[in-house]
């Protein structure tokens, strides 16, 4: 499975153990062309239509019954790869969702997201990449990046980056943009794009969620850093 082609519609799984947020978010999406291939009550039935329909984006409750949406979260990933997951959560702030990113998961809305935003960021983390509302993620990552005596969450080892790739890693995780760190750089686009892929291939990252976490975590970044705060969000609205 391969990312969604910009400007194709993604096939969604729903995994929510509240009937109402299920059937109101299949109805946002249906009515904005948005195909919804299936819906899950907890984290067990979320892996397991998963791996039957193949979805390209998961929307992901964290807190559900018998399997939470972290643990779901992990194993899709590691079945499907190529699946991208946005969290679902009523506090930004949350070291779930913190965890989540760490894990792969390509971003999270907060539940009373408008039904724009749901369906402009489910077909952004559709075509591959990350939903990240700089601000927001920030915050939360500086929040739990440095809690004493939790273990790094993603991979931390940076001997095998060259000085510019990670150059290029710290204005990830201040939340530039390819754009932005042409600009920054004095770089091409199109080089921008080839340092970014590298740090990923290197480091194993899925995409710039992690890369926001493994800068922290390495201290690349720390709390309070600078940076232009507008990075690649996706569409305006809500916290992504």
């Amino acid at each position: 499975m391969t990312a969604v082609a910009p400007g194709a519609s993604p096939r969604v799984l729903i995994a929510d153990d509240q009937t109402l947020i299920r059937t109101g978010f299949r109805l946002i999406l249906t009515a904005r062309g948005i195909e919804v291939v299936g819906e899950a009550a907890d984290g067990a039935q979320a892996v397991a239509a998963a791996g039957r329909l193949r979805p390209d984006v998961v929307l992901m409750d964290i807190r559900m019954p018998n399997l939470d949406g972290l643990e779901a979260t992990r194993l899709i990933l590691d079945r499907l790869p190529e699946c991208r997951i946005l969290i679902l959560t009523t506090f930004d702030l949350d070291r779930y969702v913190y965890t989540a990113l760490s894990a792969g998961a390509s971003g999270f809305l907060l539940k009373d997201v408008t039904p724009e935003h749901l369906a402009a960021a489910v077909r952004l983390v559709g075509t591959g990449d990350a939903l990240l509302a700089p601000s927001i993620t920030r915050r939360l990552v500086e929040r739990f990046a440095a809690e004493p005596g939790r273990p790094p969450a993603v991979h931390t080892d940076l001997t095998a980056l060259t000085p510019r790739e990670r150059e290029v890693l710290t204005l990830l995780g201040r939340g530039l943009s390819n754009t932005q760190l042409a600009a920054e750089l004095t770089l091409s686009e199109a080089t921008v794009k080839s340092h970014v892929a590298r740090i990923f291939a290197k480091l194993g990252l899925r995409d710039r969620a992690q890369a926001v976490v493994v800068a922290y975590e390495t201290g690349l970044v720390r709390a309070g850093d600078g940076g232009s705060g507008t990075g690649r969000t996706g569409p305006a609205g809500p916290p992504a």
